[in-house]
């Protein structure tokens, strides 16, 4: 196991990224664990493997209940997820029983019902020219069926049915609860959105903007951590020429606005993520990353790839997808199978400032392409506005942490579970009697820590958990 930090783990939803492609089932593949300031790499044996195409999502105490490649839902365990299997993909267009199209799928909770999942999944066909998306379907998966590990429950449920290009995106609605779809029309400016709430698909309406026409474009649909923005490329695969394009969104009525569009250097922009402020936007090509300042739309080149081989030519380390993860930090992925993976340390800093690492990340098993399709589902309810109908935002001034302290502490080891206030940071500080011992800061996103404190006398300390003026304090014995 290669662990780049081991003092403060967390857990959530959004906290594993699978990783390998194997020429061989007895290869080697793994997962980057996240936490909220750490990135494990564990090794592993599975059956699923991935191309460009990943779902996956975890319990809130970060272990992995469902993923899917496009082809296949897999469980816990990495076999197929009962009635799982042979997912409509037109699967005569995939590759070693992966599905090539980028972001294609993605998982969500059931609004309102804590046993079920939601599994997106799009399908594309080849046209004579290309590969262009012609469907979008849902499934439900019951994780309480099949001895804990899952069943699907509905299959192949369709939505919509149109010339559409490749690539989902997804943002909570305002209500805290709901889910905006997002989706691109294939040889048009028109965005398809579709609210998904409790009783399933609630309506389908389109919006037309003021971007280029996008054709037979594999999309990442990115929308920023508070879900008040919007990023991606448009791109004409035939006359290869990509544009950025951004956009405000409004979560509570889905509706587009102050549209932006960019023309970078790059002739394909395959990757882009918000920072977590969402004041920065990263973009790529395969061999230039830009960061583009929202507000004023400036960019600078932040990096050139370095032409590194892994494990060896003709395996170029090239840029292809991003991936914001729970630790605040933005990964890159290579179009190439390669071993390794690059990283922007922090995206937050302008310019060269925000620290890229080039395949600074090495694996012992070869990786292609694939990112998660993850959504910020820690996004709450928009607290006093007119979609704010289900009282899921909290009253700041009377918030509930629901703080606890779990097992008794022994060796300086223990966890905590917490709830911070709707849309909100915090802060975790740890004293004794002669005062702070420790601290650090707590994403929006979280709600678990796995603590240890190496070398730490017994006895009692207090634990405070804050966001602004608000606080808890909890009182801890330590124990031999």
């Amino acid at each position: 196991m290669l662990q780049f930090c081991n003092i403060v783990n967390g857990q959530g939803l959004n906290h594993s990224w699978l990783l390998g492609y194997w020429y061989n089932p007895n290869d080697d593949m793994g997962r980057l664990q996240f936490t909220n300031n750490s990135a494990n790499l564990l090794i592993e044996k599975r059956n699923v493997q991935f191309d460009a195409c990943q779902a996956n999502i975890s319990d809130s105490a970060g272990n992995l209940l469902i993923s899917s490649n496009g082809v296949w839902i897999a469980n816990s365990t990495g076999d197929t997820l009962k009635g799982g299997s042979k997912l409509l993909n037109f699967a005569g267009i995939t590759f070693n029983n992966t599905y090539f199209v980028p972001f294609a799928d993605a998982i969500i909770p059931y609004p309102d019902d804590s046993n079920k999942y939601v599994l997106f999944h799009q399908t594309v066909i080849w046209n004579g020219v290309s590969y262009v998306g012609n469907a979008l379907y849902f499934n439900v998966l019951d994780i309480t069926l099949d001895s804990g590990r899952g069943e699907v429950i509905l299959k192949d449920s369709l939505i919509l049915a149109d010339n559409l290009n490749g690539g989902i995106g997804l943002c909570k609605h305002g209500n805290g609860r709901d889910w905006w779809i997002v989706l691109s029309k294939h040889n048009s400016s028109e965005y398809y959105k579709i609210l998904f709430t409790n009783k399933g698909v609630q309506s389908i309406s389109s919006q037309v903007l003021n971007f280029p026409y996008s054709w037979y474009n594999l999309m990442h649909l990115s929308f920023s951590q508070n879900g008040d923005r919007f990023c991606t490329a448009t791109y004409d695969s035939l006359i290869v020429k990509g544009t950025l394009v951004l956009s405000d969104f409004d979560r509570c009525t889905g509706i587009f606005s102050n549209e932006k569009q960019i023309q970078l250097d790059s002739l394909h922009i395959y990757g882009n993520s918000f920072s977590p402020s969402g004041d920065y936007v990263f973009a790529n090509g395969n061999r230039l990353i830009y960061q583009v300042d929202y507000n004023t739309l400036s960019f600078d080149t932040v990096a050139e790839n370095d032409t590194f081989y892994s494990p060896f030519p003709p395996f170029l380390t090239d840029f292809f997808f991003q991936y914001i993860a729970a630790d605040g930090k933005i990964y890159l992925t290579s179009g190439n199978s390669v071993q390794a993976l690059h990283y922007i340390n922090y995206p937050d800093s302008q310019g060269k400032a925000c620290d890229v690492h080039q395949h600074d990340i090495s694996l012992p098993f070869l990786n292609l392409r694939t990112v998660p399709n993850h959504p910020n589902y820690y996004l709450g309810a928009l607290a006093g506005s007119a979609c704010d109908t289900l009282g899921l935002a909290e009253n700041y001034t009377t918030h509930d942490f629901k703080a606890s302290v779990f097992p008794n502490p022994s060796n300086g080891q223990f966890k905590i579970s917490y709830l911070l206030p709707q849309n909100k940071s915090g802060t975790l500080e740890l004293f004794d009697l002669l005062g702070k011992i420790y601290s650090q800061n707590l994403p929006q996103w979280s709600t678990m820590q796995n603590i240890y404190l190496k070398n730490v006398a017994s006895g009692m300390y207090l634990l405070k958990i804050s966001s602004g003026d608000l606080f808890v304090v909890r009182k801890i014995i330590v124990e031999e």
